[in-house]
This record gives structure tokens, sequence and C-alpha cells, in this order.
């Protein structure tokens, strides 16, 4: 059986194991909400750290609590931040009460005990740890900073590689021409770097406009304590606060003119998962084409070969599949499932408080990881590995009838759909029926049709 303490809280007492760095409120919140199995991500966590290290260094400042209280803090927070067993003590399940405040709680009780250890006096979680904050700001503030690191350090880093990766192949691939396709039927021909510049425009402009998130998603609630008022922190805790995060963490966080709305709602984390949405709708839309244009390789489209990264079935030997567009499909997927939720989440701000954060952050964290991890295996297993298969681009070139579209300003439209469909029926070059139905030369029609020559538009 597991050794057991007694912990107490203003509820009462209550059994904690033994070895638990945690306390009585949170051994509630484990009892209670048996939903998941998943405690709040590692991110959150580490950004509530950070946090409270910021909060006890402008509480020192302030002189809202002892010196030497403030400094053991600090040190704790900092041993937790490397401990690689850290989880393990911060075990609540994402599904929880909706203002967080059982992480919060958890948080400050794992502290507080170590703190009191290490000082050799009692450091309260409520009256130090917790000094001059509310979990109804805590909570919040930790859904943006956490969601701050992690837009700033991991997911534009690798949506500017997968840019790079596809710039970078698009130069290689220029000279290939391939037949378009609209409607999943052939068009007029496109280079293959013109396919690959619109991917790249895609991945860009997402990156544009998760940057132009980062000054909201920056913008902190911390000092809006309960309700929005300031009640029980310092006038200058919210200031002093935001110098110490950002100078500890690199990244330029403001404290909010206005808490209320940064309490009271989730509009800010709303807006960032909806710009994660667009750029998995762009993820998924780049692993799409991959995956048709290496389908094959007999009976498919067959342009390009994907790497060959593991078997592709249990009973076909030697089939192959294109395991990093599907993997990047189903994370589209689930980034845009995410939104959803964060998008009813975001409606959930009764009056001064949303009561679905922990929720809002876990969905928003995964949709920022997912992202990173996979724009990073899109770029290196995908689009930088793939090799092209000219004779089948040639091949589709010579028979693709809707190069026709090129006579039209001189045979009219009528005339061209005729020598189109001719060209279908005999399954033969649309140059040769050409040849044979207008008045051009074989010269004029090879200039005319020529398909790299048709790229370029114009007339």
């Amino acid at each position: 059986m597991t050794a057991n303490r007694i912990e107490r809280d203003s509820m009462g007492e209550l059994s904690v194991p033994v070895d638990a760095l945690y306390g009585a409120q949170t051994q509630r919140a484990i009892n209670n909400f048996t939903v998941s199995g998943s405690p709040m991500p590692r991110a959150f966590i580490d950004a509530l750290l950070h946090i409270k290290r910021a909060a006890a260094q402008a509480n020192a400042q302030l002189k809202q609590i002892p010196q030497d209280v403030a400094e053991t803090i600090v040190v704790v927070c900092q041993q937790l931040l490397k401990d690689p067993n850290l989880m393990q003590h911060f075990p609540v399940d994402v599904y929880q009460t909706g203002s967080g405040t059982s992480t919060n709680m958890n948080a400050n009780e794992v502290i507080a005990h170590l703190a009191s250890q290490k000082l050799g006096a009692k450091v309260g979680p409520n009256d130090h740890v917790n000094c001059g904050q509310s979990s109804n700001d805590i909570i919040p503030t930790c859904i943006h900073v956490s969601a701050a690191l992690t837009l700033n350090q991991e997911l534009l880093p690798a949506l500017n590689h997968l840019a790079a990766e596809i710039e970078k192949k698009s130069a290689s691939v220029a000279h290939h021409i391939k037949t378009g396709r609209t409607h999943l039927m052939d068009a007029m021909p496109v280079s293959l770097a013109q396919s690959l510049d619109s991917w790249g425009a895609q991945v860009t402009q997402n990156i544009r406009m998760l940057t132009q998130h980062q000054a909201s998603i920056q913008t902190l609630a911390q000092g809006g304590t309960a309700v929005g008022t300031g009640i029980n922190a310092h006038p200058d805790f919210a200031s002093l606060f935001t110098k110490q995060l950002s100078s500890a963490l690199q990244i330029n966080f403001t404290s909010a003119e206005n808490f209320f709305p940064l309490i009271g709602t989730q509009d800010t984390a709303v807006a960032l998962s909806g710009q994660l949405k667009t750029t998995a709708v762009s993820i998924m839309k780049i692993a799409n084409d991959l995956r048709w244009m290496n389908s094959g390789p007999l009976a498919g489209l067959g342009e390009i070969s994907l790497e060959a990264l593991q078997p592709g079935s249990s009973i076909m030997p030697g089939k192959v599949n294109p395991v990093i567009p599907e993997a990047a499909a189903m994370v589209a997927a689930q980034v845009m499932g995410n939104d959803v939720a964060i998008t009813i989440g975001g409606q959930s701000g009764n009056f001064e408080l949303n009561v679905m954060l922990p929720m809002i952050a876990n969905n928003l964290l995964s949709s920022l990881e997912l992202l990173s991890s996979v724009s990073k295996l899109l770029a290196d297993k995908a689009i930088a590995t793939f090799t092209v298969n000219d004779h089948k681009l040639n091949e589709a070139l010579a028979k693709n009838p809707i190069l026709v579209t090129a006579l039209n300003p001189i045979i009219g439209y009528e005339k061209a759909a005729k020598i189109a469909k001719q060209a279908y029926q005999e399954n033969r070059a649309i140059i040769e029926v050409a040849l044979e139905n207008t008045q051009l030369s074989r010269e004029e029609l090879q200039v005319l049709l020529d398909p790299s020559r048709l790229t370029q538009g114009g007339i």
C-alpha cells in the first residue's frame, strides 16, 4: 500500500501520498477529475513556472513578500523547469474546473512545499507563491505565455523552414513542365516550379498572419486578479511582472490596458486558433497535392516519387505509401477539430470569467505543437526528397488536348473544341490532329503548342 500523509486546506484534512510534492487542493482535484487521464501540457506547466518566478521577483521588489521567500521561490521554479520528471508533480486532468484553479493551486503547492524545505520555514501556497494573483488572471496569462513561446520558438521557425525548402526545391525543378489540373481534369500546362511556388506563397502568407498575432498573444491579463479590478495586487505589480517575464524569456510581453476582456473572454486565443486552422488548411492542400502527384506508380499520375520510408502494406509486398503527406493531412484535420473546440470554449465567457480555460489551453498548444512537428517532417521527408518522373510528365503533356486552347485566338473556340475531341477519341497528340484540321504548318504549331511557352501566359 502507498504510504500517505495528512495535508490540510480550507475545507479540512485530506490524505496525500507521502512522497507527493503537492498538497490537499491538488489531491482533491485528482480525486474529483477522473476524466481523461491527460494532464495539462508540459509547455503550459513550464509557462506557469516562469510566471510564478516572475511574480515572486515583482512581489519582492514591491515588498509584498519577504526577500528570502521570493529568492527561494525563484530557485525552486528554476529547479522544477529543469526537472526531467516535472510532469509527475502536475497530474491534474485537463478537464477540471473551468478557471484552471486546480492547476494554479497545484503549482502553488508544489513550489511552496519545496521552498519550505529549502528555507526551513513555512512558505505559503496562497499567501506567498500566489501573492497578488488569482487563478482568474494566472491561467489566461499562462495561455498567452505558453502560446507565445510555442509560436515564437517552434511554429514560426518550422514554417520558415518549410517555406525555405519549398523555395529550394522549386528552383531545382523549374525546368520541368507538367499538365495543369482543374477539377482533377487535364488543364493548361504549368511548370513544376509554379506548383511549388503556390505552396510557398500559402506558407509565407500563414507566417505573415501568425506574426501579426504575436503582439496580442504577448499582451497579458496578469494584475487583473479575481475579476479584472486588480484587487489584492500592488498597483505596480503588473508592470514589474511583465518586465521580469520579458527579461527572462526574451520576448516582449506587455500588460493589458484593460484586464477585463483578457479575463472574461478568450478572443485572442480564438483568433490565433483561427489562423492555425488556416495554416492547417494550407498544409492539407500541400499534402494532398503531393499524394496525387505521387499516386501510382503505374495506375496513378506518377509525376513524382516521394522518398520510400517504410513498407506500405502488411499483405502486398513492395507497396510503398505517401506516409508523410498522410500524417500531415491527419494533423491538419486535428487542428481544424481543435479550432472548433476552442471556438466553443471562447463562447463560454460568462460575465467576468471564461470557464473553459484548461481545454482552450490544451487544444491551442496541441495545434501549435502538431503544426510545428509536421511542418518540419513535410519539409525534410517529402518536399526536399521527392524526385521528378520527367517521362510521365512529358507523356501526359504530349497527349493533352487542352493544349489546343492556345489556338483559340487563331482558329476560334468551336474549331479548337472539335480538334480536342478528335484527339481524345483517337488518343493522338494534339499537334497531329491540328495539322490535319488547320492551315497552320508543323513549325507554327510547334511554337504555338510549346508547353514551356504556354506556362508564361499571354497570347
